[in-house]
């Protein structure tokens, strides 16, 4: 009976602690969340960070592996939030995807080549006094030493372009072999990705028009050795009702399709950001 007592006891004092904890990182989010540009404070409305960071279960001290961190909306949220022990590894696509847009020129690819320490470089600022330390690859080419590196994965609007150009050089696989490779045994998978409805023309979802099915998202990371843990609705945006002539880029921010459209352009902004899914995965141990 006392070791019942005690078991039951420990388990109520393991359970307080662990919501003690839960509350504190919750606390430090928002408040790093606070403390983001307020352009970038603008599209909280529509990107979810607090609610979408806690659903893939990102703590402080992490390694986490962004994929495609661009102009660093998410990576200056993660490397104050992952504080002095946490760790960023950004990803960016091949240097051999990047011709295949059609709209880079030779001046611009030259000046990206050096990416994996430009990025990092001009990043570091964003960490503050106690901020994550920040490195980086491409897909295709990660160092050895990153294997089972991450304890979590971000693919945030990254997977299209690579399932597009998947038929021209196998890039989304090597994007896919390399999550699997860099994460520990047991890491996280967070993917948000533009949602085609289902009844939409699969050659229209392949990721040209920024849109894939879930089922397609689904089934690929299984392929590549995932666990689908589960999903969430954080993301959704039922006003977003594109047809087959549309892409995603015509919704904010980019508003490609109405620069010169005021009335469309309002008609559009009203829209707001794009239904996106919301999915966790899962390394099996």
């Amino acid at each position: 009976m006392k070791f019942l007592k005690s078991l039951i006891f420990l388990t109520a004092c393991t359970a307080s602690l662990n919501a003690i904890g839960g509350a504190a990182e919750s606390d430090r989010l928002a408040s790093v969340l606070a403390a983001q540009p307020e352009e970038n404070q603008a599209r909280f409305a529509h990107r979810h960070p607090q609610e979408t960071l806690e659903f893939f279960e990102i703590e402080p001290g992490m390694t986490v592996m962004e994929a495609l961190p661009g102009s660093g909306w998410y990576t200056r949220i993660l490397l104050p939030y992952l504080g002095s022990e946490g760790h960023v590894i950004g990803a960016d696509y091949s240097m051999d995807m990047y011709p295949l847009f059609g709209f880079f020129n030779e001046e611009w690819l030259a000046e990206h080549a050096t990416w994996t320490t430009d990025f990092p470089a001009s990043a570091a600022e964003w960490a503050g006094e106690d901020g994550a330390g920040i490195t980086a690859f491409v897909f295709g080419s990660m160092p050895e030493e990153m294997k089972e590196t991450a304890d979590a994965v971000l693919l945030v609007r990254a997977l299209h372009n690579l399932a597009r150009f998947e038929g021209d050089g196998g890039f989304l696989s090597a994007a896919l072999t390399d999550v699997h490779d860099v994460l520990k045994p047991g890491g996280i998978v967070g993917v948000v990705q533009h949602e085609a409805r289902a009844d939409m023309p699969d050659d229209w979802a392949g990721g040209a028009n920024g849109y894939l099915k879930r089922d397609f998202v689904i089934a690929k990371m299984k392929e590549f050795g995932f666990e689908f843990v589960g999903s969430s609705d954080i993301n959704r945006n039922e006003k977003d009702q594109p047809t087959d002539s549309d892409i995603v880029w015509r919704l904010p921010p980019s508003l490609s399709t109405s620069r010169e459209n005021p009335e469309l352009r309002a008609e559009l902004e009203a829209v707001g950001e794009s239904n996106r899914m919301t999915l966790k995965f899962r390394k099996p141990e």
